[in-house]
Parts: structure tokens; C-alpha cells; sequence
């Protein structure tokens, strides 16, 4: 699909040859001695430097007159056959090939004009009007590429990715573990796509694997506030907008971006629940993060409230957006409005802390759940996670949890301790 023998060539750093259809006019030539058909024709001849350079060749066909002339149909024939080698670009591409590869060391390929493969015709790329990758993670891809990895590894060949270089690059290059862990997945994603689409061998070792993060560290504390502190925060919310969409993450356990791509037709009032089908990122508007996303939740006591906000919307369509702009009801309202007002309304009460937004409501309602009674897994069917083990990474044991967890086993040895005390005299009478 995206490989060719003349893309070869240009993958470990040589010119691309260009691929080129020849059908060059047959002429007939009489001023030379005798008459003959010819015609001229274009050839690639890679250069000892590895640049290629195009030559103007001059082929003879046969006599156009006399014994053994032919026809000039005759001689349109011959010029097709001759040029069915080079119009399959044998000689053009098979040395080229050869070449490149440096006998056959995929090696030797560039990382940087992978990586460009790789952004074309995957990250940028649609299939029936749909793009491959979504926007969030397609605009973390091409920062990632242009800002980190591209400036150090452009010019790299595949065999210079040491496992230790990269790892020491890594590390000086990362803010935060996460980045790291998402800088070495572009990269061995860009390497795992050169041997789907067969530029490199199935053999192929992608070195990237060999890299090992080290013990995983949160630059941010992982924080949520207390009942009580998250009580008086969204007391201070004042547009009743902002204030429902921050109780249903709290409530449902919803992404920020799943509750602004609520339509009308998702939330079924006489069930008292809504629909996670599609999600809003800042206008893009696409499925869910994954298929365990897509689920159904129940409002509970929210649910007299989303009748009230509905019945309030101008438009109440089935597609209509349940949180739409003020400005403009075609639009769903973007995250980093509430976020903003969320933030402000903490920052008001000196509850404000780093990474504090919708999604730490999303964190309390996760660990609240299983706090009064759902099992891990129930937590993370609801909370619509690929896996429990991101389940684990969002349940957090306040302190306060902790003393009345704390609190009942020492109950639970008072009372042991008691009952021994009332028959400890019955063992002496005994």
C-alpha cells in the first residue's frame, strides 16, 4: 500500500524516484544515411553520491524502409514492449533498492521519513470521510512529533535507536512519566505501522521495545477534595448550566467531554438515565474513548433536574445538544468553560490545587463508589475503563476513610478483648 521499490530508496535518505508512465511519439528519421524509425526516453541512473540524475536516451527501433523496414504500427509495438521494463521501473527501482537498503539492512532506513509515513497516511489519513485517529489523540500525536521527537530523532537511521540513548533521552526530554510513556508509544507506534504496511520486515525487531520506563511518578499529587469541600464548591457555581454538568461527573462517574456531547435523544427521563454514545472535545464531536465507554447510566435524584433543563432548552429536538452554547444552540458547550468557572469557584474558597477540574470529580465519584459499597469492578464498568487496573489509578483512600476503616477493626478487637475478660474468671473457678 505505502511501499514501493522507488519509495525505498528515499526512506534511507536518497532522492525519490519518481514513478512515471513513458509513451513517448515514434519518429521517423531520414537524414542520415538510411531510414529508420526512433524515439527518446527519460532514465533514472542513481549516482555513487546516491542522488539520482535523469538522462535523455536516444533508442533506434528498426529500418523504416527497404529490407527489413516495418510499419510504423509495427514500430509503436516495439516502443511499447521496450519501455514495459522501464515503465515498471526495473531497472530504475530494483537498482535503487539495492541500493538503499544497503544489502538489505532495514536498518539503515531514517526515522524521520517514517514518521512522516506515518503521519500522512495514519494520523492525518480518513477512511469513508472518517478520520483514523481522533482529534484529541491526533493533536497529542503531531505536538509530540513536531515539538520532542522529530528535532532529535528526524535525521536518526533505525539502527541508531539504542535502547539506553533513547531511554537517556527520554528522560531529560519528559515533564512527567505519562509524557515519557507517550513519547516511547509514537515512537514505537511509527516503527509497529512500518511493518504493518511491510516497509519493514515481520522479523524486524522494533528496537523501541527494548526500552524500559523506569518506576512510575505522578509530577501532580493525586487529590480529591472532601464531601464537605466539594459540597461548598458547587454551592458557589451559579450558572445552573456548569452546576448540572459538574454534578453528573460527580453523580455518574462521566467524562467531562461525554456530558457535553449529551443530545436530547440520549436522556431518557421516565428511566432516569442517559446515553453515552458520542463525545464533544472541543467541537470535535466523534464516538466515545473506547466500546467499554459506551454505556448507560442512571441520574438517580439528578433526573428531576435534566427534566427541568430540557423543558427550559429553545430547542428540544431529539438532536439538540442538552448543554448548548449561549451564544449559539448548534453548538455544544466546550469543557474549558466549566472548567474555568470550577476552577474559579474553588480558587474563591482556597480549595483550588493543581490539576483540580471536572475530571477530579470524575476521580471522587470512583473512589466514592466503591466507598459505600460497589466492587472494583462495578466502579469500572461504570465509570466505562478498558480496564480495572485504571480503575486501581483513580481510587484514592482519603484519611478520613482510612480512621473509620481504622476505627472498626480496633472496635472489632475491643469487643474481642472484652469477651475474653468475662471468661477469664470462669477458666479460674474451673
Amino acid at each position: 500500500m505505502l511501499l514501493n521499490k522507488a519509495n525505498l530508496r528515499w526512506l534511507t535518505g536518497g532522492s525519490r524516484l519518481k514513478i512515471r508512465v513513458q509513451h513517448p511519439r515514434v519518429h521517423e528519421r531520414k537524414d542520415r544515411g538510411g531510414h529508420y524509425w526512433f524515439f527518446r526516453y527519460r532514465e533514472d541512473v542513481v549516482q555513487p553520491d546516491g542522488k539520482v540524475k535523469v538522462t535523455r536516451k536516444f533508442h533506434i527501433i528498426a529500418p523504416s524502409r527497404g529490407e527489413g523496414g516495418i510499419s510504423l504500427k509495427q514500430a509503436n509495438l516495439e516502443r511499447d514492449r521496450f519501455l514495459t521494463g522501464q515503465n515498471a521501473a526495473q531497472t530504475r527501482a530494483e537498482a535503487a533498492v539495492q541500493s538503499a537498503l544497503v544489502a538489505n539492512d532495514p536498518g539503515q532506513i531514517i526515522f524521520g521519513k517514517l514518521a512522516e509515513l506515518w503521519r500522512s497516511n495514519y494520523v492525518e489519513k480518513s477512511a469513508a470521510g472518517k478520520p483514523l485517529v481522533a482529534k484529541p489523540t491526533r493533536e497529542k500525536y503531531i505536538n509530540h512529533l513536531h515539538h520532542h521527537i522529530l528535532p532529535r530523532w528526524k535525521d536518526a537511521r533505525l539502527a541508531d535507536l539504542r535502547a539506553p540513548v533513547v531511554l537517556s533521552w527520554l528522560q531529560d526530554e519528559a515533564r512527567s512519566w505519562h509524557m515519557m510513556s507517550d513519547l516511547r508509544g509514537v515512537m514505537s507506534g511509527i516503527i509497529t505501522k512500518a511493518i504493518e504496511w511491510e516497509i519493514l520486515p515481520e522479523t524486524f525487531a522494533n528496537p523501541i521495545h527494548r526500552v524500559k520506563l523506569p518506576k512510575k511518578w505522578e509530577v501532580r499529587e493525586k487529590r480529591i477534595l472532601s464531601e464537605e469541600q466539594t459540597a461548598m464548591v458547587l454551592a458557589k457555581l451559579d450558572e445552573p448550566g456548569n452546576l448540572l454538568i459538574c454534578e453528573t461527573c460527580l453523580d455518574t462517574g462521566t467524562r467531562i467531554s461525554e456530558v457535553t456531547g449529551l443530545r436530547v435523544k440520549y436522556v431518557d427521563l421516565d428511566m432516569g438515565t442517559i446515553q453515552i454514545a458520542e463525545r464533544n472535545w472541543r467541537g470535535d464531536i466523534d464516538v466515545p474513548k473506547t466500546d467499554k465507554s459506551k454505556r448507560i447510566l442512571v441520574l438517580g435524584s439528578l433526573t428531576p433536574r435534566y427534566r427541568s433543563w430540557i423543558d427550559s432548552l429553545k430547542d428540544k429536538g431529539r438532536d439538540a445538544w442538552v448543554f448548548p452554547q449561549e451564544n449559539d444552540a448548534k453548538q455544544p458547550r466546550w469543557d474549558s468553560g466549566v472548567r474555568q468557572a470550577l476552577k474559579r469557584a474553588a480558587a474563591s474558597l482556597d480549595l483550588d490545587f493543581p490539576g483540580f477540574g471536572p475530571h477530579s470529580l470524575r476521580r471522587a465519584n470512583i473512589t466514592w463508589r466503591q466507598q459505600v459499597g460497589a466492587s472494583s469492578i462495578e466502579a469500572s464498568r461504570i465509570a466505562g475503563h478498558s480496564k480495572t487496573k485504571i480503575t486501581d489509578e483513580y481510587t484514592l483512600v482519603p484519611l478520613k476513610r482510612q480512621e473509620d476503616l481504622t476505627r472498626r477493626i480496633q472496635e472489632k478487637r475491643a469487643k474481642a478483648a472484652k469477651k475474653l475478660i468475662v471468661l477469664k474468671p470462669r477458666e479460674d473457678v474451673a
